[in-house]
């Protein structure tokens, strides 16, 4: 494929830059490379996750994350993801990277392109994939000469755009409608929390259709509002049950302790307890079963996000199980997720005590409920209809390419 005027330009530009890769000290592990670029560090989290999705479907395949090197990574990855700088535009260091790494394929997250890169990555027979393309831009400012735009885009295999106004766009400026699909935006995976069938029927046939809600993953600091909260809801409805899940077992003594200096009449799930009649508070020492408290329970106040400095915890786990979202403002670790589900009217946010109450009262009515679990649930399974569309598509690109000649 002969190179358009721009990118062109561009390449010659890119030959001019001082090389600033030395030695990659990091070994390049046996098997396929799946390489993975994300262009915004926030959402490194994300494509990560479908990185290791795609390698667990391959045989011996070990996933690579590159970000911009000039903004800090400040998520934690999966167990099993590589990490390393991007290289730069330097031709010198882009030969450095692509010798050392070997990637069987590329997957590239969100508009901003690096043609020197991309141009690099097809001339060596790479297949790649383009992810949310919305509005195509330079990651690096440049001052003359035609855009490259057009030219870098047509070095990938194919190009998803975010949504179909965007696609029409984009085949126009290719003249390839065959190498634009649309896609949506991409989400971590959500799968199903386990859950012991026996333990479901048994708790269902206990609480027989009492009202429940659940503070999950909590931080000691949170639990006061949460204890707050459900005193001034009890007035209202003095049937329900609330079921308290710590975020981590180091604190459950200390948790379990406070409620009980409170006088709350409590059942303790890790001691074989099921509750009764008379119970208020269902404690689980450990976030362990959270696959069942999800499904129990219509309502989830999912913590660490109340404080802040703790990040929030994962929301498309209850939305996964049909249970409706109350948060804290403070989730910078999922604040995707929860502006998706924010959006849709899946998830409200609280702030204290008085707002949390606010939010279970609204929700006492049943149809709120429903509504919020099912656009939770609807936004969970779009999700995976994204990522099934782009597996997919890799595992054709990666098949074709080992195909022998």
């Amino acid at each position: 494929m002969a190179r358009s005027l721009g990118l062109a330009a561009y390449l010659a530009f890119a030959r001019r830059q001082p090389p600033r890769l030395a030695d990659i000290d990091c070994p390049r592990p046996k098997g396929a490379v799946i390489w993975l670029h994300s262009t915004d560090p926030t959402r490194a989290r994300t494509l990560a996750k479908l990185g290791l999705r795609l390698a667990a479907q391959r045989d011996n395949a070990h996933v690579l994350l590159t970000t911009p090197n000039n903004v800090p990574l400040t998520q934690t990855l999966p167990n099993g993801v590589i990490w390393q700088p991007c290289p730069s535009e330097s031709p010198a260091d882009i030969a450095v990277f692509l010798a050392h790494w070997q990637p069987e394929i590329m997957i590239w997250l969100g508009s901003s392109i690096r043609p020197a890169l991309i141009d690099a990555v097809r001339t060596r027979d790479i297949p790649s994939m383009m992810l949310e393309v919305h509005r195509p831009k330079l990651d690096q400012k440049r001052r003359w000469g035609p855009e490259p735009i057009r030219g870098t885009l047509a070095c990938f295999n194919t190009v998803f755009a975010q949504d179909r106004a965007t696609a029409i766009r984009l085949r126009k400026l290719l003249g390839d409608s065959s190498k634009v699909e649309v896609s949506g935006t991409l989400m971590e995976e959500a799968p199903a929390l386990p859950v012991r069938d026996s333990d479901l029927e048994e708790l269902r046939s206990c609480l027989a259709g009492r009202p429940v809600w659940l503070a999950a993953r909590l931080q000691p600091e949170e639990l006061e509002a949460v204890l707050n909260a459900y005193r001034a809801v009890l007035r209202l409805s003095f049937r329900m049950l609330l079921v308290v899940v710590p975020d981590s077992p180091s604190t459950a003594r200390a948790m379990r302790e406070t409620i009980d200096q409170e006088g709350w009449r409590v059942a303790d799930w890790d001691n074989g307890d099921f509750p009764d009649n008379n119970t208020q508070v269902l404690f689980a020492e450990t976030p362990d079963e959270l696959g069942l408290w999800y499904r129990i329970a219509p309502i989830s106040f999912v913590g660490s996000s109340l404080i802040a400095g703790a990040g929030g915890r994962d929301p498309l786990e209850p939305a996964a199980l049909g249970s409706a979202i109350l948060y804290g403002p403070s989730v910078r670790r999922y604040l995707g997720s929860y502006t998706r589900l924010a959006n849709v009217s899946a998830a409200r946010i609280v702030k204290d005590a008085d707002s949390l109450t606010a939010a279970l009262m609204f929700l006492s009515a049943p149809d709120q409920v429903a509504a919020m679990a099912h656009a939770g649930w609807q936004v969970v399974s779009d999700s995976a209809a994204v990522s099934d569309k782009v597996l997919e598509h890799a595992h054709t690109l990666m098949d074709v390419q080992e195909e022998p000649a």
